[in-house]
């Protein structure tokens, strides 16, 4: 059976809800599909059950610092009982955004869409015939060159993980593993992180990150650069991976064997070459309106879409509203990637925005570092963080905030604070005027503009 529509969704995710909801309101007749539970990676699997857990482990870092300080014991972390109140946000959320889509009229469907021709998928079934397209389909790990790659468990697994294993070996040092590995370390597992480069999370400051190492080793965690992966063998409950070490062999052992290193477009099974939709290894090849170049009926977003745009959820929403629009009024909106602010929520957290040192230098400007430890003032110290600082970019002929790299506790709130700075423009002496609530971590900023 065939149905017609204006507007086909591929992928239910934050993006693919946006445009969907904006057309629909907008009097088009629109069919949503996934493959999976409706909802998207960040709210079911990614973001939002992650932050649950690292707000577990959140306190009981703190409890750990301020012991003796006022605390009298550290805090135990049950993972059963974390994992239950993490269930009570993901459980009811498919069915939720599901029904609020059919609510509006939206028409909805399960299963792998493929396309049949340039206008026409196919899920299950059904054969859906759209005006229009959009990709908004998200990413999935990455593939590994692994023997014994079938061992590995993913991020949405470790996510749902009843028991969590004595001892955990992640590969590659991302957001991921980074992030992961501070709560399992947290939640008392011994950690062990591979990477085969010489840094890692390498889009960040390399002194903020050469800090949360510290910090890192601190608590437990082993981080193993220069490490290439051979192979995971089973036995037993255990799992050996094997591999090199600056060139020597050796091996690890853990209860589990986490991928943490990347994750590439979710566009497989879609047979777009069928579609007319040409693409790359970072997604749907688009023109600056986020259009297919090959299709012009397809427009794709988010981690499908082969854009400048980082992988986060904020910015595949920035794309969905520019899709939304340029779908309903022609193309009109180039989505404006000035400001991307991005953090990892490690413990404590590493956050970046607009510039990096290298990258401003290396586009000419006549730049001023502001590098200042900040774990001796009071925002920290008060609570015993040994670990903070933070390096502000500034244009020293406009006094123009270019660029902010923050590692703190309060990295994630801050760091939103310097996003608008770049985003408007402002100057240190724009933010200088500013009057702050007192004592809070906004307070601070103004102290990290000095001259």
């Amino acid at each position: 059976m065939e149905h017609i529509f204006d507007l086909i969704v591929i992928g239910t995710g934050s993006a693919g809800s946006i445009a969907a909801s904006q057309c629909n309101h907008a009097g088009w007749k629109v069919a949503m599909i996934d493959s999976r539970p409706f909802g998207g990676t960040c709210q079911l699997r990614g973001c939002d059950p992650k932050k649950v857990l690292v707000g577990a482990a959140e306190i009981i870092d703190w409890t750990q610092r301020m012991k003796g300080n006022g605390l009298a014991s550290e805090g135990q972390m049950n993972w059963p009982d974390l994992m239950a109140f993490k269930r009570t946000f993901t459980d009811p959320a498919p069915e939720a955004r599901e029904q609020k889509f059919i609510e509006s009229g939206i028409q909805t469907f399960h299963g792998e869409a493929a396309f049949l021709s340039e206008d026409q998928v196919q899920v299950g079934s059904h054969r859906l015939k759209g005006k229009n397209i959009f990709i908004a389909s998200g990413a999935k790990p990455t593939p590994l060159p692994i023997e014994g790659g079938e061992h590995l468990t993913y991020s949405d697994a470790f996510l749902e993980l009843d028991q969590l294993p004595e001892k955990i070996v992640f590969i590659g040092g991302g957001y991921i593993s980074f992030e992961f590995a501070h709560i399992a370390a947290r939640a008392g597992s011994e950690v062990h992180i591979l990477h085969r480069g010489e840094r890692p999370l390498a889009s960040f400051d390399p002194d903020l990150v050469d800090l949360l190492i510290q910090k890192s080793q601190e608590i437990g965690i082993q981080l193993h650069l220069n490490t290439e992966v051979r192979s995971i063998e089973k036995q037993g409950d255990q799992f050996i991976v094997k591999g090199t070490h600056d060139g020597t062999g050796t091996q690890w052992e853990g209860g589990l064997v986490v991928h943490g290193a990347g994750r590439t477009p979710e566009l497989e099974h879609m047979d777009l070459e069928k579609g007319n939709v040409a693409s790359e290894s970072n997604g749907v090849t688009v023109n600056p309106y986020l259009q297919s170049m090959s299709n012009p009926r397809v427009y794709a977003a988010g981690d499908a879409a082969a854009t400048e745009g980082l992988p986060l959820t904020p910015i595949a929403n920035m794309e969905s509203h520019a899709v939304a629009s340029n779908l309903l009024k022609g193309n009109h909106i180039i989505p404006d990637y000035k400001v991307m602010p991005t953090v990892v929520f490690t413990i404590p957290k590493i956050a970046s925005v607009g510039l990096t040192e290298k990258k401003a230098l290396q586009m000419g400007y006549d730049i001023s570092i502001n590098k200042i430890d900040t774990s001796g003032w009071y925002t920290y110290k008060r609570t015993n963080e040994k670990y903070a600082m933070a390096k502000v970019i500034i244009d020293k002929q406009t006094k123009r905030i270019l660029g902010a790299h923050l590692l703190s506790n309060e990295a994630d709130e801050l760091i939103n604070h310097f996003a608008t700075a770049i985003q408007f423009d402002l100057t240190t002496t724009d933010i200088k005027k500013m009057i702050y609530a007192y004592p809070t971590s906004a307070s601070d900023l103004s102290h990290m503009l000095q001259d």
